[in-house]
């Protein structure tokens, strides 16, 4: 492997490329040819993708866009009047979300595409649920705009941040995943989700997709071709297209016995799922927990510990990138054995967990205050709602804690029915529930959240903040502008009370009660 290192081998390496390239098989083969190709490469390599997440892999070479291959004019594409723009492919249809299909309207693809881009990872499990369905949703492209993928790209990079991977892949095998900028995505998402096998395949099968050296390689060992596999990594580095530091990895991974005895390589200062699989390969997987959400499903497994995986259950679960059944059963699967403040939140959920189980009442109410608590500061208590809204519900509990399981059940999809059976223990509660009834009561004195939501919850008026873009036909853009608002950390009561209302006017009822109930109980302190 070292020899193949050497520049002696450098008009070898020529009719080599030629043959494991076919997008280099015309190239010249002179020493010299090949000596300004190496330098053209290293200067140019491949295009970019300004709009991608900055932990995908650089799996996909793509002809640099400066380089002409013709004098003749550009070819004009002709595409059928009736084919669907890749901004109009969703998973979601109307009869699901029940969104108008001309949502997008008169918005421009590109302030669309902003809007995502700027939607945080984390916040209001609410506007994570309605941000995602705004992501998968089946509409009309934009009638603006020269673009057709900017906000299809914006939309699939927003669950991609989020770590909602399963998601994201299901959209990208709707559009079709021949385009090299989704081919790039689909092969990461194959990588962090356990189908090395299946991305290497469909690599295969599109000829047209031109994988970079470090790609190619990988797929090569992965099918059992290790001699080509280390033919690649020399040919590679006397191009230059592989850097020092990614070679060691690389080799390592082809041959780890070589290195037996050698320390761990040095920390990447860029993780990619492509070398986040070789280093797990070669048993240097790093930590996700400081990475991108995307990794965090690679901590699920059980070979990444226990710890590891509640970890990483309960970041995904705060982005709404797995359901909270998952979250539970990892949360359960073992004993806490030691203190702290993981371990104590872990032992209060699961003992109130095997109280629900039994229906002890007596014991559920006697460990639901202090699991609720462990819950909310932990940012889990809509998870926790999801799982445990409706059991609480059929318990007959009284007092304390029967108003506890009422603002457990509040957070859950079952708020109105919750609402609707609930006997008011004060004025505080009374106000909850006729918010989660749509209807607008009197709120707390001094609490400045609580007025806002009476506010957007006195009538259903298009609000002035937005009324200008819905006047242009930008509904959406006014809808993402308001998830941004009421996600941001600056937000203040005007804000509340105009996003909260513009959902209200458009028809969006349930999304506005329930955010409504998450900003009162999850974020204020006065409930």
């Amino acid at each position: 492997m070292t020899a193949l290192r050497t520049p002696k081998l450098l008009a070898l390496t020529a009719g080599l490329v030629a043959a494991l390239s076919p997008a280099w098989a015309q190239a010249p083969t002179s020493e010299a040819a090949v000596e300004g190709a190496v330098e053209d490469g290293i200067e140019n390599g491949a295009a970019e993708f300004t709009s991608a997440p900055d932990w995908l892999s650089d799996s996909i070479v793509a002809p640099h866009r400066n380089i002409a291959t013709s004098a003749l004019p550009a070819p004009i594409t002709a595409m059928p009047l009736d084919a669907p723009r890749l901004d109009a492919v969703g998973l979601l249809p109307f009869a699901v979300t029940g969104l108008p299909p001309d949502l997008w309207g008169a918005s421009r693809p590109e302030d669309l595409a902003e809007l995502f881009a700027a939607l945080p990872v984390q916040g209001l499990p609410g506007m994570l649920d309605f941000s995602e369905t705004l992501a998968l949703a089946e509409l009309e492209a934009p009638a603006m705009g020269d673009t057709d993928r900017a906000l299809f790209l914006a939309r699939l990079d927003m669950l991609l941040a989020r770590g909602a991977l399963e998601p994201a892949r299901a959209l990208i095998e709707r559009a079709g995943p021949t385009d090299v900028e989704l081919f790039r995505r689909f092969f990461d998402v194959s990588l962090l989700t356990g189908q090395v096998e299946r991305a290497c395949a469909a690599l295969s099968a599109n000829p047209d997709i031109e994988p970079s050296f470090p790609t190619r390689i990988f797929c090569l060992a992965r099918g059992g071709d290790w001699p080509a596999a280390a033919l690649s990594l020399g040919i590679g580095e006397t191009l230059g297209f592989i850097e020092p530091e990614a070679s060691e990895v690389i080799a390592r991974f082809l041959d780890p016995e070589l290195f037996e005895g050698e320390p761990p390589l040095p920390p990447d200062p860029r993780v990619t799922p492509l070398f986040y699989e070789m280093r797990a390969a070669i048993g240097e997987r790093p930590a996700s927990n400081g990475l991108p959400l995307a990794f965090a499903h690679s901590d699920l497994s059980a070979v990444a510990g226990w710890q590891a995986q509640v970890f990483a259950a309960e970041r995904l679960i705060r982005s709404g990138a797995i359901a909270p059944q998952e979250w539970l059963a990892i949360a359960t699967a073992r004993r806490p054995a030691a203190s702290g403040a993981l371990w104590d939140r872990l032992r209060a959920l699961q003992r109130f967990d095997a109280a629900v189980l039994a229906n002890n009442i007596d014991d559920v109410a006697e460990y639901l205050p202090d699991a609720a608590a462990e819950m909310r500061q932990a940012g889990l208590s809509v998870a926790f709602a999801e799982l445990y809204g409706e059991p609480l519900m059929r318990l007959p509990l009284t007092g304390l804690s029967g108003r506890q399981a009422h603002l457990v059940g509040l957070l859950s999809a079952s708020y109105e029915t919750v609402a609707q059976r609930a006997t008011p223990a004060d004025a505080e509660e009374r106000f909850l529930l006729g918010i989660a009834m749509g209807q607008a009561g009197r709120p707390p004195s001094g609490n400045r959240t609580a007025a806002a939501v009476a506010d957007a919850f006195a009538s259903t008026q298009m609000p002035t903040r937005y009324a200008w873009l819905i006047n242009e036909n930008r509904r959406g853009e006014a809808l993402l502008m308001a998830i941004g608002v009421l996600m941001s950390e600056e937000r203040d009561a005007n804000d509340i009370a105009a996003a909260l209302s513009l959902f209200r006017a458009l028809g969006l009822e349930s999304v506005a009660r329930r955010t409504a109930l998450q900003l009162l109980l999850t974020q204020d302190a006065a409930f």
